[in-house]
C-alpha cells in the first residue's frame, strides 16, 4: 500500500518529509551515526508517543524508545525504500512495546509521570488543563487512546495508523471518532460540575 507523504514536527529539526526520512534510514543502514542522530531528533516524539500508547507507563515507554533506536540501528541494513519509513520505525517500536507488555504481563492506565512527560506549559492554567485532559483520556479504551495519541501527538494520518496497528482504516476512524466523542462528553461533564 502506498503511503502518502508525512511530516514529523519537532522542536529541534522543524519538519522532515517521507523522502528525507527514507534517505536518512538508508544512510543509517550503511553505518552513518550522524544519520541515526538525525532520525532520532526528528522521530523521538512519535516513537515515545507510540510506546506510551501501547504501554501506558512513562518509564517503560522511555525504555522502549531507547530500545527502538538501538533496534533501528541494528535493523537499518535490511531497511528497503518501500511504503512509509515512519510506519517502519513505528512498527519496530510497537513490536518492542508489545513484547515489553507481554514480558511484564500487565496493562495499566497512564501514570502521573507519563502525563507530566507530555510537553506542555508550566503555568497554573496549563496544569489544570493537563488534569482535565488526563480525566478525558481516562474515559477511553486502550485502542481509542492509542489512535488519538498517534494522531494528535505523532501527527500520523489515519491511514498510517491503520497500517501501523494492522487494523482496517474504518476501525481506526471509528475508534478515533468514538474516542473524541467520549472525551467531549467527559469534558462537558467537567464544565457542568
Amino acid at each position: 500500500m502506498a503511503m502518502s507523504e508525512i511530516s514529523v514536527t519537532t522542536e529541534q529539526t522543524g519538519k522532515i518529509d517521507r523522502r528525507e526520512l527514507d534517505r536518512l534510514l538508508l544512510a543509517v543502514g550503511t553505518g552513518d551515526r550522524e544519520a541515526l542522530g538525525q532520525v532520532y531528533g526528528c522521530t523521538r516524539g512519535a516513537v515515545y508517543a507510540a510506546a506510551l500508547g501501547v504501554l501506558g507507563n512513562h518509564h517503560a515507554a522511555q525504555d522502549v524508545t531507547q530500545d527502538a533506536f538501538v533496534r533501528l540501528w541494528e535493523a537499518a541494513p535490511s531497511y528497503r525504500s518501500q511504503g512509509s519509513p515512519m510506519a517502519w520505525i513505528l512498527t519496530v517500536t510497537r513490536n518492542l512495546a508489545l513484547t515489553a507488555l507481554r514480558q511484564e504481563g500487565r496493562t495499566e492506565g497512564l501514570s502521573p509521570e507519563a502525563w507530566e512527560a507530555i510537553p506542555g506549559g508550566e503555568g497554573p492554567e496549563e496544569a489544570e488543563d493537563r488534569l482535565v485532559l488526563k480525566a478525558a483520556m481516562g474515559a477511553l479504551d486502550e485502542t481509542e487512546r492509542q489512535v488519538i495519541l498517534l494522531h494528535a501527538v505523532s501527527g500520523l494520518k489515519h491511514r498510517e495508523i491503520a497500517a501501523l496497528m494492522d487494523r482496517p482504516l474504518s476501525t481506526v476512524l471509528s475508534k478515533y471518532n468514538r474516542g473524541l466523542k467520549k472525551m467531549k462528553k467527559q469534558l462537558e461533564g467537567e464544565e457542568e460540575a
